[in-house]
């Protein structure tokens, strides 16, 4: 929760007007912005070191004492209640947050990454450059008043399982963990799967009792929840790569000093192309040492080309009506 910076004197008495209004203790004395951070992982993990570079290039851009509290390892939740909590200004101020979780005020947000929307990290890189995400951040900030203040991300997501899985015939009727977002049911079961939806803190239960055969994601989520130790079958669909949107509570920066928003605006997009070059160079290096440990198994799939036929149509027709086809367009355009 954040915390203004006030003064003594006559500034004092604006202090205690300001406090007050936050539900906060007045003080007569200058006290440091404190922000709280959240995140599912420990500091292995990408989505880590990118918050740590925000809070780092934050206090460089900003110059004065502020304060930053990163709650690590599920503490305060998982993502969906990171983003609840920035929506309604309590509780987390910042956070990476997947963009299935944001559905409820955007359907274009889940469409950011969705399944084969990029042919390879080349293209990935390209439509974040070209920025032509910001008509689902303006809506996102306009709606659910947070803000996408840069991307994170550049994972290439397989899918995990408790069998091999080479092919589509392998595939059919495979019981798979899916995150929330319509686009993910949709498209998994166009190719024959039996997608469902599962709490991500609960997929490696769901597998070990039976419940699921398979989940699928990138190789830093593998290895930090430790999912090859009931899928150690590694399938390589290379069906997504992330984007993971670096979120700020609208409310929250709306109560903070200009210099400080300038600051956060700018170190966000940093921050964000930081993480990316973090998470893409490591996930391959990351997927090898599991293997080689033999923790897992890379399983060649020879039908991505047929899946991706299968899925093109369900793609377009999902961006029509959720309103995103010019957005749809405007990634497949680049090249």
């Amino acid at each position: 929760m954040s915390k203004p910076v006030f003064g003594i004197g006559r500034r004092a008495a604006v202090a205690s007007l300001a406090l007050t209004a936050l539900g906060l203790p007045a003080v007569a004395q200058q006290q440091a912005i404190t922000l709280h951070g959240a995140v599912q992982f420990n500091d292995d993990h990408a989505f880590n070191k990118s918050l740590l570079k925000f809070e780092e290039l934050v206090k460089k851009y900003y110059g004065k004492p502020i304060n930053f509290v990163l709650h690590r390892n599920s503490e305060l939740g998982l993502e969906k209640d990171y983003f609840a909590y920035m929506n309604q200004g309590i509780s987390v101020d910042y956070a990476i947050v997947s963009p299935a979780h944001m559905s409820t005020f955007s359907k274009a947000a889940p469409f950011i990454d969705a399944p084969f929307l990029f042919r390879d990290l080349d293209h990935w890189n390209k439509v974040l450059d070209a920025d032509v995400l910001k008509p689902i951040a303006d809506e996102v900030a306009q709606k659910a008043q947070v803000m996408l203040i840069g991307y994170a991300g550049g994972g290439t997501r397989n899918i995990f399982a408790n069998k091999p899985v080479r092919n589509l015939a392998e595939m059919k009727g495979l019981k798979v963990r899916v995150q929330g977002a319509p686009i993910w049911s949709r498209t998994f079961a166009a190719v024959g799967m039996s997608p469902t939806v599962i709490a991500y803190n609960e997929v490696y239960n769901a597998i070990q009792n039976g419940v699921i055969a398979a989940g699928e994601n990138e190789a830093a989520g593998v290895e930090q929840m430790k999912f090859f130790e009931v899928g150690p079958n590694l399938n390589l669909t290379q069906h997504a790569i992330t984007i993971r949107p670096l979120c700020f509570s609208g409310k929250t920066f709306a109560k903070l000093p200009p210099d400080l928003q300038a600051a956060i605006v700018k170190a966000g997009k940093e921050a964000g192309a930081y993480g990316r070059q973090i998470e893409s160079s490591e996930d391959s290096a990351k997927v090898e040492a599991l293997e080689k440990a033999g923790k897992l198994k890379r399983i060649p799939f020879t039908d991505r080309a047929k899946m991706q036929a299968m899925v093109d149509p369900v793609m377009a027709a999902y961006a029509k009506e959720i309103g995103a086809e010019a957005i749809h367009a405007k990634i497949l355009a680049i090249k």
